[in-house]
């Protein structure tokens, strides 16, 4: 199974949080492959540079110790998230839909209003 993880999901692996379901940590520990966007470090990053959010300083670092990969954003992407129904106004979480659908990924979350797009979903 080829995964995307949300970012909430990626905080919660991090911190070894119980917030995540423990099948879902066994199905992400078994992945093909975990990607982690590049979207969802940008928004990491202004939500602490504003002060709302406490992310890991060494995230860069951290992903390939848990055999997570690097999807960057593309122009691909950016496109596909033009062609997205307006079920959801979060510019993340269209972008990590778009994503999830355009390179044919699991997108793990535990955003019920994501199912809404009909990219596959694994509930966090």
């Amino acid at each position: 199974m080829r995964l995307l993880l949300d970012t909430h999901v990626l905080l919660w692996w991090l911190a070894e949080s119980p917030k995540l379901l423990k099948t879902t940590k066994a199905r992400i520990a078994d992945a093909e492959i975990v990607y982690v966007s590049a979207a969802s470090v940008w928004e990491m990053a202004i939500k602490t540079a504003i002060g709302k959010l406490d992310a890991p300083d060494d995230l860069e670092d951290q992903l390939p110790r848990h055999r997570f990969e690097q999807l960057p954003v593309s122009v691909s992407h950016a496109l596909e998230v033009a062609r997205l129904p307006r079920h959801h106004s979060d510019p993340f979480d269209r972008m990590l839909v778009a994503q999830a659908s355009f390179e044919s990924l699991t997108l793990v979350t535990a955003d019920p209003q994501l199912a809404v797009y009909g990219v596959p979903i694994l509930r966090a």
